[in-house]
């Protein structure tokens, strides 16, 4: 009896290991972990997995959410219970529980099954608290500011450039408000939320609330605004407290002095608040904001979007943020009207990212000194000096330097500087609050760097770094090769990302900082691999609806400050954002919510495009913007109008097409079919060249976008790939495409197996490209492919070499049958003398892996693929006698691995999850 136990007792310990392997981890609400200000009334749950052993999947799940952390630990789902549900994927759960609550804290976890009927532990606890989703949930919250601006001079939409004279410098008061009120009972937790236009800064009893910059995102004021809601518990006190907000202007108002992109007037500077005690014996009470708040000029003297922000430390009233201080001189707030809706703040706020101390000092001219910080970046200086009252230090950022070595502003906007006044009180440190620019440099005028000879009594700097803003969005990528230039490449790129990635996706961090829509979804990919942009995404494709006009024309930018004219309103490239970035982000982490609130936008816009097609093409727009001709970069020059612009119609169809179907609208999923058959058979009678197998004029964008949104009949395939080769050979692989032909001639490419050709166009550095402008001394991505000192030198787009770093040198890549990386392709490029690389991004369901390396006539190759995901995995097998490994023995010897097929020089694997570590040799 004895005998036969034992073996029992082995099984049920190694099943019980196994179980104990599998847990859940990183649970999360609408992306977000914790997340505070939910004004969605079905939030969504998601959770990944993790477990040693592979071929793991789940199989179902229990979910409950309950109003308390003492019924969560009970196992009460008062709120929701799922009980066992056979859920197969852990992300896009739908609440769908009890209606929830305005402001009001939930409390959930989850255990999961899975394929072997192992369950686990229950997940460590996790929490979302709701936002204000209705008027009414503000509790009667009213717009407070110093001062209201007369209809009569607003100035929206906005004028392109300086405006009228006759508008005169537009000066702005930019207050201070403050409020004091009293707890007099324990406190269980107080969250606030606020919202102050254009910008805002909360305090509480003296300390500054949270880490956020520039908080809250760029919006159409009219339209509505966003509020972003804090935990201040902690920052209470007993007895007396005292509230703190200033503001600045941002889009909202933009002064009329110094340089300025636009001239734009909402409104002046306002505030809407809501701060909710709850105590511990179960009461509730509000403080917020109304007339009773008390409010009077701050020490921010100046602040615009574009040109900068001076503060005058002379002005400063100490202690007005805290409890008692005197405020008898103090006004009483104005109310004001505000935007007709607002809205939780959805995207991950503005921070300081990096601090960058500089890396050398020159004084190109007496008493002017240059801070060089070794890097392009989105950001602000911050300043400690130490000198008399009423000492003014002015700082002037720039990218490049003159001639001189003097701050250079004349592609980036100017005149744009910084300017401190001294209270003179010892040291003082200060950093601008409501704005900030793109520069490498620093040029500070008015005082001496600490340890330089001191000729007079000027004030003396004791430091000044560089403070890198950008938004907050998780780093969820990296990439790495044995191939130097390719890593400088992929943080060039990287740079621009970060110094353009703010409330939108922006073009430059200094001359315009608007949100060009052909960004979104030309370098979206490139930008999804390295951080979590999902709420990003939605919030642009919020800005996208509320830009779109009647006719259903989506401009160029959103937020839409300007209506530029044509060409730079309407353009095919930059407006069919509307229909690709909802899509892709359906693509990337499975949200299908947002393909359903999308739809009717997606519908106007290509009704729009309909009517303004002559015979299925389009002829209008920018084209390939700052393709590489004869000429200076702008308009297309290789490409002719019409060519990007009906391409990007027809897969905006296609697109169209496969949404309806997956919503269940098979009448309009048949239309658009339709509707891109029109085109497609429009476009080939226009454009191709049946003799020669090339598109217009056979530039690489021509032939490159053509095969990639599917143009282009299968028999004609062979032939353009081949022309789109030659080209590039012809040139000594030198490219032409520009913004939007680029990332279509690199995706092309990489289709066709020819990364080869990728490869030889991006691995120099004597010609335009990324390794020209590296050898130019280019920190951050530049606008022109020359690099060209005349334009901007951190520019977002043209980055579209990233993509294929993960997705063809580093081999990951979205399995295209299904959505959200559960189906995963690793099939990595050994091109050129590249021996090395890894990549690895964090998918909706877990860590990706793919890592390789070259040595001789071995490959290796580490793979790792999370739970629930499965793997089609390609290994290089040139030679016939190749043979393959995993973990030192022959695939044959494992059941979870499957060998598919051998062809083209690869072997084809199949997978589950779990970590492999291949050989062929």
């Amino acid at each position: 009896m004895l005998r036969l136990f034992l073996p029992l007792l082995l099984v049920w310990n190694v099943v019980d290991a196994q179980a104990q392997t599998l847990q859940v981890q990183r649970l999360r609400c609408e992306y977000k972990e914790n997340p505070l200000g939910i004004d969605t009334p079905k939030p969504r749950l998601s959770w990944e997995l993790t477990s040693t052993v592979r071929g793991v999947k789940q199989q179902a799940c229990r979910i409950i959410v309950a109003s308390s952390p003492e019924a969560l630990a009970r196992n009460m789902g008062d709120i929701w219970d799922t009980g066992k549900q056979f859920i197969k994927t852990p992300i896009q759960v739908q609440v769908d529980g009890v209606p929830l609550q305005p402001a009001s804290t939930y409390y959930w976890k989850v255990k999961v099954w899975d394929n072997a009927s192992h369950v686990t532990d229950w997940s460590e606890p996790a929490t979302w608290q709701m936002g204000l989703m209705q008027e009414r949930d503000w509790q009667g919250a009213q717009w407070i500011g110093y001062e209201a601006l007369p209809d009569s001079n607003r100035i929206v939409p906005a004028a392109h450039g300086k405006g009228k004279k006759a508008w005169g410098k537009g000066e702005v008061v930019l207050p201070l408000l403050r409020k004091e009120f009293a707890v007099s009972k324990p406190v269980e937790k107080a969250t606030m939320f606020i919202s102050g236009l254009g910008h805002f800064e909360l305090s509480m009893n003296g300390q500054k609330v949270g880490d956020h910059f520039l908080d809250p995102g760029w919006t159409d004021y009219d339209e509505h605004a966003l509020y972003v809601t804090f935990d201040v518990t902690e920052a209470l006190q007993e007895g007396d407290n005292a509230l703190g907000v200033m503001l600045g202007t941002g889009f909202y108002y933009i002064p009329r002095e110094r340089y300025r992109k636009l001239t734009g007037a909402f409104g002046y500077p306002k505030m809407i608040c809501r701060l909710q005690l709850e105590y511990a014996d179960g009461s509730t009470e509000s403080v917020i904001s109304d007339p009773s708040w008390k409010t009077a000029p701050g020490p921010t003297t100046f602040s615009s979007i574009y040109s900068g922000e001076d503060y005058d430390a002379t002005q400063e009233q100490p202690g007005w943020d805290t409890p008692g201080f005197d405020d008898a001189a103090w006004k009483h707030a104005l109310t004001v009207d505000g935007p007709p809706r607002l809205e939780a703040q959805r995207a991950d706020p503005l921070k300081i990212m990096e601090r960058f101390e500089a890396k050398t000092l020159t004084e190109p001219t007496p008493g002017t000194w240059v801070y060089d910080f070794g890097q392009n970046m989105s950001g602000i200086p911050q300043l400690t000096v130490r000198g008399n009252r009423g000492d003014t230090i002015r700082m002037i950022p720039a990218e490049l330097l003159t001639q001189e070595g003097l701050a250079n502003q004349k592609a980036t906007g100017s005149p744009s500087y910084f300017t401190y006044i001294l209270k003179g009180d010892g040291e003082e440190t200060w950093q601008p609050r409501f704005t900030y620019y793109g520069f490498r440099y620093m040029q500070v005028e008015g005082g001496v760097p600490q340890g330089n000879l001191k000729p007079d009594d000027r004030p003396v700097l004791v430091n000044v770094r560089a403070l890198h803003t950008r938004n907050a969005a998780e780093r969820v990528g990296e990439f790495t090769s044995s191939n130097e230039l390719f890593n400088r490449t992929d943080q060039l790129i990287d740079w621009a990302i970060k110094s353009n990635m703010v409330s939108v996706f922006t073009d430059c961090p200094h001359r315009e900082k608007l949100g060009w829509l052909e960004e979104a979804h030309l370098m979206g990919s490139s930008v999804r691999y390295n951080y979590d942009i999902a709420n990003l995404c939605r919030k642009e494709i919020e800005d996208m609806k509320m830009a779109q006009t009647d006719a259903g024309l989506v401009p160029e930018i959103v937020p839409e400050y300007v209506q530029f004219e044509d060409p730079f309103r309407d353009s095919p490239e930059w407006g069919s954002s509307a229909v690709i970035l909802p899509w892709y982000l359906y693509q990337w982490y499975g949200d299908e919510r947002v393909l359903e609130e999308s739809y009717p936008m997606m519908q106007q816009y290509v009704d729009y495009l309909a009517t303004k097609a002559e015979g299925n093409i389009l002829t209008h727009g920018l084209g390939d913007w700052y393709d590489l001709g004869p000429e200076r970069p702008g308009f297309s020059q290789l490409t002719p109008m019409g060519v990007t612009a009906t391409a990007m119609y027809y897969y905006d169809l296609t697109i169209m097409s496969q949404i309806a179907k997956r919503l269940k609208k098979e009448t309009d999923a048949t239309k658009y079919a339709q509707c891109a058959a029109d085109v497609k058979q429009a476009f080939n009678r226009k454009f191709f060249h049946p003799k020669t197998g090339q598109y217009a004029t056979g530039s690489q964008t021509a032939n490159a976008i053509a095969l990639y949104v599917g143009l282009v009949e299968p028999n004609n395939q062979p032939r353009v790939l081949n022309n789109l080769v030659r080209d590039i050979r012809k040139r000594n692989n030198a490219l032409t495409a520009g913004d939007v032909g680029y990332r279509y001639v690199v995706q092309t490419l990489d289709a066709a197996g020819r990364s080869d050709v990728i490869f030889d166009m991006n691995s120099r550095d004597d010609v335009p490209g990324y390794g020209y402008q590296l050898a130019h001394g280019a920190t951050a991505l530049t606008e022109s492919w020359q690099a060209l000192p005349v334009v901007s030198n951190n520019h977002f787009m043209l980055g579209h070499l990233m993509e294929w770093f993960y997705e063809g040198l580093g081999g990951i890549r979205r399995d295209t049958s299904e959505v959200a990386f559960k189906k995963i392709v690793i099939r990595p490029e050994p091109v050129g003398d590249v021996t090395s690389a890894r990549a690895q991004y964090r998918s909706p369901y877990g860590l990706i892996v793919s890592d390789w390396k070259k040595e001789g006539k071995r490959f290796t190759l580490h793979v790792e693929i999370p739970v629930s995901s499965t793997a089609t995995v390609y290994l290089p097998t040139a030679s016939k006698s190749a043979t393959i490994t995993e973990g030192g023995k022959p695939l044959s010897a494992y059941e979870e691995i499957e060998l598919l097929s051998t062809e083209n020089g690869k072997t084809r694997i199949a997978i589950g999850s779990g970590s492999y570590d291949f050989v062929v040799e």
